[in-house]
């Protein structure tokens, strides 16, 4: 039964505690936060992008998870808010010249700096690895500290020069109350979007009605800007008169005017020559002897 050879064993060793509680690694979170995809679990490619949370993702894996249909695609909860790629903002990152990456680990016995990052603010300088707070631009995907934010107070961009708002100012990898945050300016925004896109279908619709309107409207003021003669009634009077003696002389004539320009070639006085290029000619008439018989008729015999 255990306990031979005078082992004396230890209290801890036959009584079992409570579990104590793992404690994840805060290093080991950061580099996974801000070196790694949030969709993925690859390590970040340009291009990065960011959703409307904060998360950092490969654009090509958002992509992928968008055009998938299949039924694992329920299963990427951190990526569940994105609906099309609008959702997302293609990060302007400004690369920090320190970070050597694996160039000189060739060997494969060089220590890894977790303290060195890839991208760095372009105002401050700070590293972004997690130590420092990081924000981005919606409008325009700059990415600056948020201590560069605060020191420099302005209400355009530091890098690109465009304008923006408190609301289009993102946290990277936010706290829960930052994404909280986030989550209520990305649902009110959302919905904003779907008032504004009600309120113009009906205006469209008005826009085309009032266009109708103004082109039937517009038909009796053309009438008006005619010639002022037309709107004499003298002058109707004498139009009419024309009319009807024209329709009296046709009358008696008995055939229309252009049928007076219709006359037989063959009783003109236009040479032979000329006459023969027409098929009431003479020439052009053939004979019970030159025409062929039905049953041997062919278009060759011609």
């Amino acid at each position: 039964m255990g306990c031979d050879g005078g082992t004396i064993p230890k209290r801890h060793e036959l009584v079992k505690g409570p579990k104590k509680v793992e404690k994840v690694d805060k290093d080991a979170e950061l580099v996974a936060q801000w070196n790694y995809c949030t969709l993925s679990q690859e390590i970040l490619r340009r291009p990065i992008v960011a959703c409307e949370l904060g998360r950092l993702y490969n654009k090509d894996a958002v992509i992928e998870f968008l055009l998938d249909k299949s039924a694992e695609k329920a299963l990427g909860k951190a990526a569940s808010h994105i609906r099309s790629i609008k959702n997302v903002t293609e990060l302007r990152l400004s690369d920090n010249p320190a970070w050597e990456g694996d160039k000189g680990n060739t060997k494969g016995d060089k220590h890894d700096d977790l303290q060195r990052a890839r991208f760095i603010c372009p105002v401050v300088g700070l590293e972004m690895n997690g130590r420092h707070r990081f924000c981005f631009l919606r409008c325009c995907g700059c990415v600056f500290s948020e201590r560069a934010l605060k020191e420099i107070k302005a209400e355009v961009c530091h890098t690109c020069g465009a304008a923006f708002q408190e609301d289009d100012i993102i946290v990277l990898n936010g706290t829960k109350e930052d994404v909280e945050l986030l989550k209520k300016r990305m649902e009110e925004r959302r919905l904003r979007a779907k008032l504004e896109k009600r309120t113009k279908k009906p205006k469209t619709a008005e826009c085309v009605s009032k266009a109708g309107v103004a082109d039937d409207s517009a038909g009796p003021s053309k009438v008006k800007a005619g010639k002022p003669e037309e709107a004499d009634p003298d002058h109707r009077e004498k139009k009419n008169n024309l009319t009807s003696r024209d329709t009296a002389t046709n009358g008696k004539a008995g055939k229309a005017p252009c049928g007076a320009l219709k006359r037989s070639i063959a009783n003109s006085d236009e040479s032979e020559t000329y006459k023969s290029i027409f098929t009431s000619h003479s020439s052009a008439k053939r004979s019970k002897e030159e025409s062929a018989h039905w049953v041997t008729h062919t278009s060759y015999c011609f």
